[in-house]
Parts: C-alpha cells; sequence; structure tokens
C-alpha cells in the first residue's frame, strides 16, 4: 500500500492563503506558500504556525508570484524550513520583488504602530523582516517550463504554462502512477499581455481555483471607461487614483493608458506609476520577453509615457500637485502600500474618483469601498470617502467560470476527486454544481485544515 496525505493548509473556503501540504512515505512538500489576506480572523491565521513538522519540509514549489502564493516562505524560514523553493525564473524574480517589498512593509508598519501607539502589541512587529525575506530568496532554484524533473524516487513534477501572470504555471505531479494537477491561477485565454494558458490533459486529483467560478468577466469597453474617467477628471480639476496589485494588472493598465495616448483618445495628461515594486516588475518584463506579447520598443514607450515615482517624497510632490492626474499605485485591494498615502489626503475629495481594477477580496478596504462604506479606517483613523468609486471588473487576470470549464474541458479521463480552492464560499459553490453538473465529476469543497489520505496498491 503507498499513501499521499494532503492537507488544505490555505486557500480553503477564502481565495488566499493558499497552501497545500503533501507526504508520500519518504518526501514532504507545499504546493504555494502564501499569506492570507482580507479578514481579520484570517489574517491573525498567518501568526500561527503551521500544523506539520516544517523542520522535515523537502521542498516548496510555486505556481506563481503573487503574494497569497509566496508570502508565507519568509515565515516558513523562521519555522525552520531549509529546503528547496522551486519556481521558473521569472516566477523566482516576481517571488523576490514581492517578499522584499512585502518584508519592507511590514517593518515599517510595525515601525508606524510602534510610533502612534495604535497596536495593541508592544511592541508591535514586523511578521517577518528583510532580513529573513532575504535569507528565504537564498533558497529559490529555478525550474525549466514544460520538462518533467523528479523531486524525489516517487514524484516527478512538471511546471506548465498558465497566463494570468508572468512565470505563473499550473503544477503537474507524478505521485505512485497518479497525476496530481493543481491549478494555481488560471489566466484569461484573452488577454492584453500574456499567451491563453496551456491545460491539462489527464488529472487523478484535480485542484482548482474558482475565484471567479460563479462569474462570467462582462463585456466592457476598457478603453471607453477608462477615456471617460480620465475626461471628467479634467473637467472637475481632479485626481484618478487606481489601486493595482504591482504584477501585471499595472503593466496592462501601462499599456491601455499608453494605446489610448497613441490613438489621440487622451490628451497628455500626467500619469504617475508610483509602485517601486512595479517597477521592478517592468525589468522581469524586459528580462523574459518569452514570456509574454510585448515587444522592447513597446516597453521602452510605455515607460516613456509615464512618470516613475522613486521616492517616497516624490509621492507627496505629486499629492501636491494640483493638476489634474492619474496615480496608479499598490496595493490593488487597498491593503497597504503607498495608494493609502493618497487617499489619506485625497479621499474626502469630491473632484477625486477611484478606479477598482481587479477582485476585492472580502474583508479588504478594497471591497468596502466597492460595497458603498461611506468611511475608511487605515493609519488608526477613519477617513470619510467622498470620492467617487468605480469598477471595471473584466480586467481580472484570473479565469472567469467559462475560462475555468474551457480549461478543464481538455482533460481526458474522469478525475477521482475534483478539490476546489481559492475561492469564496458561493463561487466554490456554484462552480460545483456546474462541473458536477455537465460533467458529472465528484466535486469537494475542503475546509481549512481539512486532511486526506489517498491510498494506491
Amino acid at each position: 500500500m503507498k499513501t499521499v496525505h494532503v492537507q488544505f493548509l490555505g486557500a480553503s473556503e477564502t481565495v488566499t492563503g493558499s497552501k497545500f501540504y503533501l507526504e508520500t512515505e519518504n518526501f514532504r512538500f507545499l504546493v504555494d506558500c502564501g499569506m492570507f489576506q482580507g479578514l481579520k480572523k484570517l489574517r491573525e491565521e498567518n501568526w500561527n504556525a503551521l500544523p506539520i513538522d516544517v523542520p522535515k519540509l523537502d521542498m516548496v514549489l510555486l505556481t506563481h508570484g503573487h503574494l497569497d502564493h509566496t508570502g508565507y516562505l519568509p515565515r516558513l524560514f523562521q519555522q525552520g524550513f531549509r529546503g528547496k523553493i522551486l519556481g521558473t525564473a521569472p516566477t523566482l524574480a516576481i517571488a523576490e520583488i514581492i517578499l522584499k517589498d512585502s518584508a519592507k512593509i511590514h517593518e515599517e508598519e510595525a515601525d508606524r504602530a510602534n510610533k502612534e501607539h495604535y497596536s495593541k502589541h508592544h511592541p508591535a512587529k514586523p511578521f517577518y523582516t528583510t532580513e529573513e525575506a532575504e535569507k528565504t530568496i537564498q533558497l529559490f532554484e529555478r525550474v525549466e517550463r514544460d520538462e518533467w524533473i523528479s523531486l524525489n524516487d516517487s514524484v516527478k513534477a512538471r511546471f506548465r504554462y498558465n497566463g494570468h501572470i508572468i512565470g505563473a504555471t499550473f503544477i503537474e505531479l507524478d505521485i505512485h502512477d497518479k497525476r496530481w494537477v493543481f491549478s494555481g491561477d488560471v489566466g484569461r485565454r484573452n488577454d492584453a499581455l500574456l499567451s491563453p494558458p496551456d491545460r491539462p490533459r489527464w488529472a487523478d486529483y484535480l485542484f482548482l481555483e474558482s475565484t471567479y467560478g460563479n462569474r462570467l468577466h462582462p463585456e466592457e469597453d476598457i478603453e471607453e471607461l477608462l477615456q471617460e474617467l480620465i475626461m471628467k477628471i479634467l473637467q472637475t480639476q481632479g485626481t484618478l487614483l487606481i489601486p493595482s496589485f504591482a504584477v501585471e494588472r499595472l503593466q496592462t493598465l501601462m499599456y491601455i493608458l499608453w494605446q489610448l495616448y497613441q490613438k489621440n483618445k487622451i490628451p497628455n495628461i500626467p500619469i504617475y506609476i508610483d509602485s517601486p515594486m512595479g517597477t521592478n516588475v517592468l525589468h522581469v518584463f524586459n528580462q523574459f520577453p518569452e514570456w509574454h506579447k510585448l515587444s522592447k520598443q513597446q516597453l521602452q514607450a510605455m515607460q516613456k509615457r509615464m512618470v516613475l515615482v522613486a521616492s517616497y517624497r516624490e509621492t507627496w510632490e505629486t499629492i501636491d500637485n494640483p493638476r489634474p492626474k492619474v496615480v496608479i499605485a499598490g496595493s490593488g485591494m487597498v491593503t497597504g502600500g503607498r495608494i493609502l498615502t493618497y487617499l489619506s489626503q485625497l479621499i474626502d475629495r469630491e473632484n477625486t474618483s477611484i478606479l477598482l481594477v481587479g477582485f476585492q477580496a472580502e474583508g479588504t478596504r478594497g471591497r468596502q469601498l466597492l460595497e458603498g462604506a461611506h468611511e475608511l479606517k487605515f493609519f488608526g483613523k477613519f477617513h470619510p470617502v467622498k470620492a467617487s468609486v468605480h469598477h471595471i471588473e473584466s480586467l481580472s487576470a484570473h479565469a472567469d467560470q467559462a475560462d475555468l470549464m474551457h480549461w478543464i474541458d481538455n482533460i481526458r479521463n474522469v478525475p477521482e476527486a475534483v478539490y476546489l480552492v481559492h475561492g469564496e464560499p458561493t463561487a466554490m459553490d456554484t462552480l460545483r454544481v456546474k462541473i458536477e453538473t455537465e460533467k458529472g465529476w465528484n466535486v469537494h469543497i475542503p475546509k481549512l485544515y481539512e486532511s486526506q489520505k489517498h491510498i494506491s496498491e
């Protein structure tokens, strides 16, 4: 008898915190190692040690570099992990940027909380430090796309192109003559910067994301919506604030705004990119041209058209500039980053517009804005919301329900089990019903920390 023990350590009945633990007779590893975001009860889970023997972990496999798939890695290091961390070259480049940026933010927030005394912890401590992030990055080891590699004598792995963000993959594992497929985050078939995702052909056990499992992305004219908002800002002498994820979303927005200018659909309004992490991600695009559609010339032209804000001093100069302007700044769900500095000064002005451009997880400030909050709390204070709030859902880098169904349509067998992960309960249940009805497959929605044992002859 051969067994595979699986435990769901994150992204179970929630979108964030992707972590899946697998254990065979002689091998222990994680697929992804992300932070929880959003609801306070979930964020508090980040501070708990994992219910596994971390020092005995052999390896972590990364589907892609986003914080909710990599952000817990330095905490893993704190708990004694010293194994390898595997991912594609651009995934590891993105993860390095994100972990260093995240550590810096954690240190700054702890420092601010201690100075302004708004934390109940005395003293407030960073979730992890820059030093811990750097030591974690030293464990990174790159893998080639589409090549089977032996992790040990009973486990093989292959990383396959998945759209979503640069470097993103789904991971196929062959364990005891069974195929295990971890979807990671599936990209869209019609993405401005990326090619359509590859699709698995066989899956005995499928772990499928379900972020948009209950929705279809609307058919929106994104250029027209952005054009209208920019013309409004020009008329009111205001500011358009766009909270954005630094990876992919920011580059997509830059591309669309540059295209609008090229087509003479918007005037030469100042466009500020205030995301040091996003600027670093542009270097990753330059470094790995085979992973995206943009040419070197397009990347250079885009950057030339925008103002890349480098320092915190320049952030305040941008805020104080009375001219109409567009500002794109992290973070995408308004959970932290420089967007909070802009909001602290501009959210109470009626000539400010806020454009949300992606999924807003439950419990985030972005979700509160989307749901019409009249005030927002950050930096220990409540700020009245007088700005108008807008949303473009179709810029999401996630597959919608139709894309997800298309992705699994390529699977030639009937999986023994399908586990829906990385989604909120309503989205998961809707997708469960869809798959069970159309495919007749056995679909399960695991609880957080649930364990499963699979036995093969």
